[in-house]
């Protein structure tokens, strides 16, 4: 019996292996960028929860191919379930787009947990400090100790800005004051 299927035993093997080799060179450049740019270690796990996931899609898939599964006879079964999925992701693009955000701003977010933060909105200029970044969302705590959570895929459209850390004292004393002479006026 396991000469008929050599060959595809020996490819998924191979394959198998080639995606754990991957799965191990990716999280070893996830750490060392975290490593070398300070991110948090549990933001870390997310981006490494996030690789496993499509590591194991890749072998789910590879699989699928090598072992030439006869489509025709799982048709109904795959195209029903790919269409639940497609509505699905489409009821929820931002969650999609809020995840994808927060693999993005693991590599290039300019702000790190604990940097005072103003997030310039037309409606509401939203401010505090970071609390903690996580895949769907910000969480800023704000100077009356108020939690806010702000959407990654948000986060990415608006302008930002950051107060140095020994000027949040001012800024805050500052906006202070701006508020007393706003409602005197």
């Amino acid at each position: 019996m396991f000469k008929n299927y050599a060959f595809e035993i020996i490819l998924t093997a191979s394959i198998v292996l080639l995606h754990i080799i991957i799965r191990f060179i990716l999280i070893a450049v996830v750490n060392r960028f975290a490593n070398k740019s300070e991110k948090v270690e549990h933001r870390t796990g997310l981006i490494i929860k996030y690789i496993n996931f499509a590591i194991i899609f890749g072998i789910v898939l590879s699989s699928v191919l090598i072992w030439g599964v006869d489509f025709s006879s799982v048709g109904v079964v795959l195209s029903s379930v790919f269409a639940v999925i497609g509505v699905a992701l489409f009821a929820q693009w931002s969650i999609l787009s809020n995840i994808t955000s927060g693999v993005i701003m693991f590599f290039t977010f300019p702000y790190k947990i604990g940097d005072y933060i103003i997030i310039h909105d037309k409606e509401y200029d939203y401010q505090g400090t970071i609390e903690d970044i996580k895949g769907f969302h910000v969480v800023l705590k704000t100077k009356d100790d108020r939690i806010i959570t702000y959407p990654n895929s948000l986060m990415l459209q608006k302008g930002v800005s950051v107060v140095k850390p020994d000027e949040v004292d001012e800024f805050l004393l500052e906006e202070e004051e701006n508020s007393i002479q706003h409602n005197i006026d």
